[in-house]
């Protein structure tokens, strides 16, 4: 099926806080462990940036991880991140991981180069996904890893309704809603590969890690 773009942020209060408040300790938890399969040289130190951190699990996760990193998550939506702050603070992890508000390409994440650069759930909600590819060339610093997990679209959208079926059936109607826009507004494998040729970045690898997922990975130049 053609793709569906979605808007871009996600805006309303209400829905930020059905996504900060969804279970996603099996995905999330597996993106760590996919990073750490890709990476596992990586000394675990330095400075991390999160593009598109939306309520900051990923970057409260990871530093938890990593405990010599420190993570600067980046995010146009202040609703999703300010639903995830409280529980960075209740994890005891507000000073080395803090969530900026950037809407990229126009603002500027806080350091112009970083140690590590990971993104999860981002490249979906963009109508260019060049946006991603362009920060991850101008933040990532020569050698560093590079780490982008996303959602991979189906065949068709029946298909796309039988994966929100089978995934998303146990969390609010809202929850099961964005499922199904996203996996509509998803890349294909073929497509990611494109837009990498495009980028200047075709030493990444690029793999189908689900049904519904895929990675993305390199290091920086």
């Amino acid at each position: 099926m053609q793709r569906i773009p979605e808007p871009e942020l996600m805006l309303d209060e209400a829905q930020a806080k059905a996504y900060a408040e969804a279970d996603f300790e099996a995905p999330h938890t597996r993106v760590i462990e996919l990073f750490r399969e890709s990476f596992p040289d990586w000394s675990g130190s330095g400075d991390v940036l999160d593009l598109g951190c939306g309520p900051g699990d990923i970057s409260l996760r990871f530093a938890a991880a990593y405990p010599r990193c420190r993570v600067d998550g980046i995010d146009g939506s202040e609703a999703m991140m300010a639903a995830g702050r409280a529980r960075i603070e209740h994890a005891g992890l507000a000073d080395r991981v803090h969530l900026h508000k950037a809407l990229l390409p126009a603002d500027r994440a806080p350091m112009p180069r970083y140690d590590a650069v990971i993104s999860n759930s981002l490249l979906h909600h963009l109508h260019d996904p060049q946006v991603l590819w362009t920060a991850v060339k101008r933040y990532a610093a020569p050698g560093a890893p590079v780490f982008v997990v996303d959602l991979l679209r189906p065949r068709s959208r029946e298909q796309a309704l039988a994966m929100r079926d089978r995934y998303a059936a146990g969390e609010p109607a809202v929850l099961q809603e964005d499922f199904y826009n996203s996996l509509c507004a998803a890349f294909t494998l073929d497509e990611i590969g494109e837009q990498l040729r495009e980028a200047g970045l075709e030493g990444f690898a690029v793999r189908a890690v689900s049904d519904r997922h895929c990675v993305i990975h390199g290091r920086g130049r």
